[in-house]
C-alpha cells in the first residue's frame, strides 16, 4: 500500500485529492497538512470528511516522513523548498503548483515574479501531462502536474498540431469558480459572479507561457496562441473552444479519424462522435475531457471543443494518475469516476 501526504490539503485541490485517495485500492493517506488550520482535524474545516478521513492537520515536515509520495497543493513560490526534502528523502514528489511547470526560468520571472533557487532540481522535474508525457513520468521522481486550461488545451490541440498553422490559434475557455482557488478574490465574491460572466486577465493569463511551452514540444516548432479565459459562475469545469486554420483541406471524417488514432489507447480521453459536442455537464467530478470536433467549411477552420473537470483531471485526478504512472500502478486505479448525467 502507498502511503501518500497532501500538503494543502484545506485548499480546493488539495481536498480533491484526498476525496480522490480514500477510494483508491493501493494508496492510503497517511498525513495531511495545513498553514491555516494546524492542528485542526480535517473534517472540522470540511464536514463532508466526517467519518471518511478523521485526521489532524500537521506541519509540512510530518507529511514528508509518513508518506512515500507527496502532493503539494500550494501558490506558486512555496513548492520547491518541499521538492527538494522529498528529493533527498527518496519520496515522490508531486506538485500542483507552477513552480515546475515552466523549463525556461526567463519565462517564470516573467509570469510569476520569481526565480529558481535549486536549477538542478527544475531539471529533474518532469511535465505531468499524463496521455502526453507518460514514458518521462513512469521514470520521474518530481512531476510539475499541469494546470487546469493547459490540460483542456493541450488534449484538444496535440493531435493536429502538425497539420495546423501554429501562430494562428485562438483559445477561448471557461472556467469554473473552483480555478481561482480557496483564499477568495472580488470577482469570485458571490455577488459579483453570481448571474455574471466575463473575460479576465485576456491575453495576461498566467497559463499562457505553459500553454505555448507544451504545444512547442508537441509539434517541434514554435507555437503562440492567442488565450482568453473567462469565469463561468458555476463552482467547477473548463470548456476550451479553440480555432484552427488547417494546413490543407481536411474532411469532418479525417478530422475524426486523427483524434481516434491519437487517443486511441487513452481511456479518460473521449472523442465524441461527429455532431455531437463537448458539455461540462457530461465530464463533472470525473477523470475524463470530452473532445468534440467541428468543421466550418466556409472559413476553412477547424474548431476543436474541449471539457473538462478543473478539479479532477485539471488537477487532483491527473496528479493520481501521475503517482498511478510513476508508481506502476493502473493508471486508472482510484479514478473510476462517472460523471452524474444531472
Amino acid at each position: 500500500m502507498i502511503k501518500a501526504g497532501i500538503i494543502g490539503a484545506t485548499g480546493y485541490a488539495g481536498l480533491e485529492i484526498a476525496r480522490l485517495l480514500v477510494s483508491h485500492p493501493e494508496a492510503e493517506i497517511t498525513a495531511v497538512s495545513s498553514v491555516s488550520f494546524t492542528g485542526m482535524e480535517l473534517q472540522e474545516v470540511y464536514p463532508s470528511m466526517r467519518d471518511i478521513l478523521e485526521m489532524k492537520l500537521q506541519d509540512d515536515k510530518a507529511v514528508i516522513e509518513r508518506s512515500d509520495v507527496v502532493f503539494a497543493s500550494l501558490p506558486h513560490g512555496l513548492s520547491e523548498g518541499i521538492a527538494a526534502a522529498c528529493h533527498k528523502n527518496g519520496k515522490l514528489f508531486i506538485d500542483m503548483g507552477a513552480d515546475f511547470r515552466l523549463k525556461n526560468e526567463d519565462d517564470y520571472k516573467q509570469w510569476y515574479d520569481g526565480a529558481y533557487e535549486d536549477k538542478k532540481l527544475h531539471d529533474e522535474a518532469v511535465y505531468g501531462l499524463s496521455e502526453l508525457y507518460r514514458g518521462e513520468i513512469a521514470r520521474a521522481r518530481i512531476i510539475a502536474n499541469p494546470g487546469c486550461y493547459p490540460t483542456s488545451v493541450a488534449l484538444g490541440l496535440a493531435p493536429l498540431l502538425c497539420k495546423i498553422d501554429a501562430g494562428n490559434i485562438i483559445i477561448d475557455s471557461k472556467s469554473g469558480v473552483t480555478g481561482a482557488g480557496r483564499t477568495p478574490a472580488q470577482n469570485t465574491h458571490f455577488p459579483d459572479c453570481n448571474e455574471a460572466f466575463a473575460p479576465y486577465k485576456v491575453a495576461l493569463h498566467r497559463h499562457t507561457p505553459e500553454i505555448e511551452q507544451t504545444l512547442s514540444e508537441i509539434s517541434g516548432k514554435t507555437v503562440t496562441v492567442t488565450f482568453v479565459p473567462h469565469l463561468l459562475p458555476i463552482n467547477r469545469g473548463i470548456l476550451s473552444t479553440i480555432y484552427v486554420t488547417p494546413l490543407e483541406k481536411l474532411s469532418a471524417e479525417e478530422l475524426y479519424e486523427i483524434f481516434k488514432r491519437f487517443y486511441n489507447e487513452d481511456k479518460f480521453i473521449r472523442i465524441l462522435p461527429l455532431g455531437q459536442t463537448a458539455d461540462l455537464k457530461n465530464v463533472k467530478f470525473s477523470n475524463y475531457c470530452d473532445i468534440s470536433l467541428h468543421l466550418d467549411e466556409r472559413c476553412g477552420r477547424v474548431i476543436i471543443v474541449s471539457a473538462i473537470d478543473n478539479m479532477v483531471k485539471g488537477a487532483a485526478g491527473q496528479a493520481v494518475q501521475n503517482m498511478n504512472i510513476a508508481c506502476g500502478l493502473k493508471e486508472d486505479s482510484g479514478l473510476s469516476l462517472v460523471p452524474p448525467a444531472f
